[in-house]
């Protein structure tokens, strides 16, 4: 197929790399503008920039679709299909239309659940136990449109939204392949998708960041995960501000929320419903990630801390 291709972050590459092993002609490429990254500032490229620079493929980097330009360019490519992989701007209803199988998106949720912007950050935050990816026609609504694929996948319990977005990357490029040989066929079956279970998910910003630990072991336990590398889940420890990269599930309890139980080469931490969580990995203000031995090897933090003040 003539395919154009819309994406951005890590995640889309895979999907990207697969049109091009399945030999699709990926006639181009839309992506976000560069931007600057880091303390530094420095200007820097998509993933799906580089993936297609490597592979010979014109980019194209517009600030807006709503000007007529990216349909003008679009339609000169006489795509096929365009898919539509966490490109992160919505596309306007003449782009929809302008290509002979329209645009296909894939997105990391079992829609309708999780429609928006932070499906796979949501799911480990709700602790859910499965998740997926859904292949879908677009249309002109929020992640609405008929499904065509849905391939599911169990989600650990110390999973995190990292390694589970490294996971359904990898499934939903492979979900893209199969959708793309059943609609080559003609055996494609649209389905609508269901009114009930609807959800919308928003960006992930720090006001989530501040662990309560008057809630439960399993939902600070979610928070550590679903947050991991960025913006993470923080508490103070002495007053001072830390994230907390890892925990797990403690068989030890206690009775009185953010209070530290045990602080023997581990820091375990009472929660909302009398039970505990043990930190593994964080990371002190102004400081590099650490384990937590490292960390309570030049810290003491007595027993009955109380963590969050």
């Amino acid at each position: 197929m003539n395919v154009i291709f819309m994406g951005t972050p890590d995640f889309s590459v895979p999907c990207l790399t697969k049109l091009i092993e399945r030999g699709h002609k990926v006639s181009a490429v839309f992506t976000q503008p560069d931007k600057p990254v880091g303390r530094k500032h420095i200007l820097t490229a998509p993933p799906v920039k580089t993936a297609a620079l490597e592979n010979n493929i014109p980019v194209y980097q517009p600030d807006s679709l709503k000007n007529g330009g990216a349909y003008n360019i679009i339609k000169d490519y006489k795509p096929d299909v365009i898919i539509v992989v966490a490109y992160g701007k919505i596309l306007p209803p003449e782009i929809l239309k302008a290509a002979k199988y329209g645009c296909i998106n894939v997105h990391a949720s079992l829609l309708p659940k999780y429609r928006g912007a932070s499906p796979i950050q949501q799911a480990v935050l709700n602790g859910d136990s499965e998740t997926g990816v859904t292949v879908m026609q677009m249309d002109e609504g929020i992640d609405t449109g008929d499904m065509l694929l849905v391939k599911k996948t169990e989600i650990g319990i110390n999973e995190t939204s990292d390694e589970l977005f490294d996971r359904l990357s990898v499934i939903g490029a492979q979900a893209l392949a199969e959708c793309l040989d059943l609609l080559s066929d003609g055996s494609i079956k649209p389905v609508k998708q269901s009114g009930d279970g609807v959800s919308y998910t928003q960006k992930i910003t720090k006001a989530l960041s501040p662990i309560d630990w008057s809630k439960t072991a399993f939902e600070v336990h979610n928070q550590v995960r679903g947050l991991q590398n960025w913006p993470c889940a923080e508490t103070k420890i002495n007053g001072k501000t830390v994230k907390i990269h890892k925990t797990v599930l403690s068989a030890e309890t206690g009775n009185k929320p953010g209070v530290v139980v045990d602080n023997k080469n581990t820091l375990t931490v009472c929660c909302g419903d009398g039970k505990c969580v043990e930190i593994l990995a964080l990371q002190p203000e102004g400081k590099k990630r650490m384990d937590i031995k490292s960390f309570l090897a030049g810290n003491k933090i007595e027993i009955l801390t109380e963590l969050g003040m």
